[in-house]
């Protein structure tokens, strides 16, 4: 199936307020969404599945915004998983951003949810970072790193202005690499941390509900 076609059906018709576009780029990120809990929420929600990399993730967001006129006005959230890159991060924390509206909102509501949250900026990569390199990019500044957020904002607002916002829960760090024995372990953190923040990403999208300007 194209990753694309994982938003169709889920726009639930017939509600009002400002449609929500959640983007993730993996199944399993797909997954885990797919199972949080979704009352509350202020208007539709639809759920992307993009696939790995800029290119596939610009391309489906680009399509899914112009090629479904509930999806137009929607606020769009990018998430998934991310590497760590910052010493105090661990396997499940949260990055956010620093990019965006209603940056309190949601580190309050990821807060009352019990997570333990970062805000800075999120640094863009086509491939793994490991080693050198991850201490390179944290050097300039970035507290996390990951292969989709920058090219979904890109994608989001290309249209025009649209609330925009890209929350990652940390896999992997400088003491837990991918491909380590440990990052089985990770995983599943940082799988059950993404399934539980759904609520969070709701709160955000009550928050911007009203018209955009």
């Amino acid at each position: 199936m194209d990753p694309a076609t994982a938003v169709k059906g889920a726009v639930r018709p017939g509600r009002e307020g400002r449609p929500l576009l959640i983007v993730c780029a993996l199944g399993i990120e797909r997954l885990a969404l797919r199972g949080g809990d979704r009352s509350g929420a202020a208007g539709p929600v639809a759920l992307l599945r993009t696939g790995m990399g800029a290119r596939a993730a610009e391309r489906a967001v680009a399509r899914a915004l112009r090629g479904d006129p509930r999806l137009r006005e929607a606020a769009v959230l990018a998430t998934g998983f991310c590497a760590g890159l910052a010493p105090a991060l661990r396997p499940g924390d949260v990055v956010l951003d620093e990019r965006g509206p209603a940056r309190e909102t949601l580190v309050d509501a990821l807060t009352l949810l019990g997570r333990r949250v970062h805000t800075g900026p999120i640094a863009h990569s086509d491939h793994v970072v490991r080693g050198a390199e991850r201490f390179r990019l944290r050097a300039a500044g970035a507290v996390a790193v990951d292969m989709e957020t920058a090219a979904v904002r890109r994608a989001a607002l290309a249209d025009g202005p649209r609330p925009v916002a890209a929350v990652r829960v940390v896999v992997d760090t400088p003491e837990y690499e991918l491909l380590r024995v440990a990052t089985l372990r990770t995983g599943i953190t940082a799988f059950r941390v993404l399934r539980s923040v759904l609520p969070a990403f709701l709160e955000w999208h009550r928050s911007i509900a009203l018209p955009w300007r």
